[in-house]
């Protein structure tokens, strides 16, 4: 059995599977929990530190499992809690360990906690959820939204009341304000704990309380794209979020959380931030060693990326952070592929994509890495028929929803469905990933695939680029330059994020790093040549 370090997340580099989509083992066009085990090698062979699970819990899937049914239980369309026990042995047997998706915020309206809680006002979980009377005239109690459109207040005729739910409506909010409520979460969190789980991936995690004075969130004079909903075409974005989330109690419930992850040495928490002030926010839930051990924020998962914007990005967590660490990830379940959502001019470059590889491997902090993204998926286009997702249902045609980058991985390019299952999937397979299967990039040692397997094969040996410092040297419209030092061993990391060639006048004396995989940069005494899309790392002298 591998040797599993206690402090492996600190610059490791976690692989989201999104299980639906990943290969689907009984041939019932979902991806199970089976397939991912028959998978396993294949992510091995991808030289990541962990696998982060999307939700498997007990769930009517209307939002796809993030709508929770039964924290303890394993949805039969995924397989049984033995297939995860098995998963999870066979993982720590390849040195790789489990997180899995908690979904604390808010449960599904068919959990037995809401039923229970629905049918009066004076059961024993009446308060478990966040309910609230109408206003006089009917309205719901104040102006709050849900990130999926409309009010976040739904009517129950039991209760007579309002319930409260920041996504769907069968998505209704557990009410941390009450005691009860945390002392069961964290209970069902030990549970998972105790079956060998590393860790957990926080969904919403700022999302937890709300305002018991149920104040009405003011106006957003300031609407910019990024954090969850934020899209001018959402009017989610038309407010300032002051009282729907992101409060202050928030912090008293993740130092319990923290000391419940202690006691279970080398576990780990990484927490999804989505809010108006979503660095602050990082800093404040990851500093001070008793809260999260990690964060990360919708800030690379937006359509910018430009150099100064990177920059902009990075300098502003560095300035926050203070003990605290970061998480970066440019790609998830949630958001357009990366190598769609950052080209440039429309054209999904291969080269591109190995530099934004390079670069989100070479920041200071750890990495969530989202299937596909090592095979250079791009988005795939669905026909609106085609759609699943309640949000692009809500929203197309504005907002497409999230199923283009949920669609089937390509394991072979033969096939009905590309390898992914001998029956129809529950999304279309994109076509056009079918050039891109794993079974054609493992032919070509070139492949973007063995590229990924190559830089993080080599990254896993350079304590530099996992612990060292970070200091930003340099950008204009095309170049991203930065220092990467660990005690007297200093790096210069340099992007050119155009698609044309670029000279960059060296401000030191350097010396080319050798071997680094992918590497296309020609450096030339006190220059650097960066072709298109290039990149290259050298070790400052004196």
């Amino acid at each position: 059995m591998a040797v599993i370090r206690k402090d492996w997340w600190r610059g490791g580099v976690i692989y989201q599977v999104y299980p639906r989509s990943f290969f689907d083992s009984n041939d019932d066009g979902v991806g199970d929990l089976p397939g991912v085990l028959l998978k396993l090698d294949y992510i091995a062979s991808l030289n990541v530190d962990a696998i982060w699970l999307s939700p498997f819990f007990t769930s009517p899937m209307k939002d796809f499992g993030y709508d929770v049914a039964d924290y303890r239980g394993v949805d039969p369309l995924f397989g049984s809690l033995e297939d995860f026990q098995a998963l999870v042995a066979a993982a720590h047997e390849r040195g790789l360990r489990i997180i899995i998706d908690q979904v604390l915020n808010h449960c599904s309206d068919q959990h037995e906690w809401f039923k229970e809680s629905r049918s009066s006002r004076s059961n024993a979980k009446a308060d478990w959820f966040v309910w609230a009377e109408p206003n006089p005239d009917g309205t719901p109690p104040n102006n709050w939204l849900s990130v999926f459109g409309g009010s976040a207040w739904s009517w129950d005729g039991r209760r007579k009341q309002y319930y409260l739910h920041n996504f769907l409506a069968s998505q209704p909010d557990l009410n941390f304000h009450c005691e009860a409520v945390q002392r069961q979460l964290l209970d069902d969190m030990q549970f998972w704990l105790e079956l060998g789980v590393d860790g957990f991936r926080l969904d919403a995690a700022n999302f937890y309380f709300h305002d018991q004075q149920l104040r009405s969130n003011p106006p957003n004079p300031d609407i910019r794209e990024g954090g969850i909903g934020v899209r001018a075409d959402n009017p989610y974005a038309y407010q300032r979020h002051l009282y729907d989330k992101t409060q202050p109690e928030n912090l008293a419930f993740l130092r319990r959380l923290r000391a419940l992850m202690d006691a279970y040495p080398g576990t780990a928490t990484v927490a999804e931030i989505g809010c108006d002030n979503s660095l602050r926010t990082m800093a404040a839930y990851t500093g001070g060693g008793n809260t999260l051990h990690m964060a990360y924020s919708f800030d690379l998962l937006t359509a910018q990326c430009s150099p100064a914007f990177i920059r902009h990005t990075v300098e502003a967590i560095e300035r926050e952070l203070g003990d605290g660490w970061p998480c970066w990830s440019v790609g998830n379940h949630d958001v357009v592929r990366v190598i769609s959502r950052w080209a440039l001019a429309g054209e999904e470059s291969p080269a591109r994509a190995r530099m934004l590889m390079a670069l989100l491997l070479s920041l200071r902090g750890s990495v969530c890495l989202y299937q596909g993204e090592e095979l250079g998926l791009g988005e795939a286009e669905l026909a609106y028929e085609d759609l699943v997702d309640p949000y692009g249902i809500r929203f197309w045609p504005d907002f497409k929803g999230r199923d283009g980058c949920r669609t089937p991985m390509p394991w072979t390019r033969a096939g009905d469905y590309a390898g992914f299952s001998a029956q129809q999937p529950w999304l279309p397979l994109a076509e056009s990933h079918r050039a891109l299967a794993v079974d054609v990039q493992e032919q070509d040692a070139q492949s973007m695939l063995n590229s990924y397997r190559q830089f993080l094969a080599w990254r896993q040996q350079q304590p530099l680029l996992i612990e060292g410092s970070i200091a930003m040297r340099h950008h204009d419209d095309a170049l991203l330059v930065f220092e990467r030092r660990l005690g007297d061993d200093a790096w210069l990391c340099l992007f050119n994020m155009s698609a044309t060639p670029r000279r960059y006048d060296l401000p030191l004396m350097v010396e080319p790093l050798d071997g680094v995989p992918a590497s296309t940069a020609e450096f030339l005494g006190s220059w650097v040549n960066l072709p298109a899309h290039g990149f290259g790392f050298a070790r400052l002298l004196g």
